[in-house]
């Protein structure tokens, strides 16, 4: 898929939490370029003096209706503050699509059983994940974690494409504790699993699917400062084809999204 650099358009940013905004961008050319599930942008910060590289931010959700483009912004440090502080009609420079995506063909006939799995920002590439599954006549089921329910993001868009399952740790929304400890991971069967959150959540997740011989795949928050493979920031090493043998992979390049199969995770 073709990486183009493009200067976006901010349509509306939406504040959704005192940590977090919805930016949503076009283009008033041309229509966006495709962009899959799990694939991620890199933006250009401009005005900040302390923000030298590209923000990588994953891929929320594509309106193709409204020739939109979707980002989830946590405001964590200077670059991030900045963006959330962008008014309608300011611009951004994107490098986008970047990464590989998720897996959507069938694992199970026409319509698998799919359970999409997200805590924090990790939740914001499920959206489209999500929709995406819903196109091609599967109902995905979101399994939503937060430390209150306060910290939940976007329920009414997830509801939109799929049946919405929660936990916070505070029990305030859903089930009380963590994504991993939902009864319906005791209950029910899924065909595949999909994650993307803290590393520890994605390690819980993994060895639960693991144990049930359910295929697995999670998105990882290695730092990807250029998002082309060449900075060797986000270097992980991985399992080869061949047994026993490992080497290390850019994730910007070969993930962000991997089977954890291939993952020198112990689960």
């Amino acid at each position: 898929m073709t990486k183009t650099v493009l200067d976006l358009t901010v349509k509306s940013v939406q504040p959704l939490h005192e940590r977090y905004v919805l930016l949503k961008l076009t283009d008033q050319s041309q229509q966006l370029p495709p962009m899959q599930p799990g694939q991620f942008v890199e933006i250009r910060v401009d005005g900040s003096p302390t923000t030298f590289l590209r923000r990588p931010i994953s891929i929320c959700n594509v309106d193709e209706t409204e020739n939109e483009l979707w980002l989830l912004v946590a405001v964590v440090g200077d670059g991030t503050r900045r963006l959330s502080q962008l008014r309608p009609g300011d611009r951004l420079n994107c490098m986008l699509p970047l990464g590989n995506g998720f897996t959507l063909h069938s694992v199970s006939g026409s319509q698998p059983r799919v359970l999409l799995v997200g805590g924090g920002v990790g939740v914001a590439p499920l959206l489209y994940l999500g929709k995406a599954w819903h196109q091609r006549g599967a109902e995905p089921t979101f399994l939503l974690g937060a430390r209150s329910g306060k910290d939940l993001l976007m329920l009414d868009e997830f509801r939109k494409y799929g049946r919405v399952l929660l936990t916070t740790e505070d029990g305030t929304e859903g089930e009380r504790g963590f994504v991993t400890n939902h009864t319906v991971l005791l209950q029910e069967h899924f065909d595949l699993v999909q994650c993307c959150g803290p590393t520890p959540m994605m390690k819980a997740v993994a060895s639960n699917a693991h144990a049930q011989h359910t295929p697995c795949e999670v998105s990882l928050e290695n730092l990807m400062a250029c998002g082309l493979g060449a900075c060797l920031c986000c270097v992980e090493k991985v399992k080869n084809a061949d047994a026993g043998t490992t080497s290390n992979v850019c994730v910007c390049k070969e993930g962000p999204v991997f089977n954890i199969n291939r993952l020198l995770w112990q689960i």
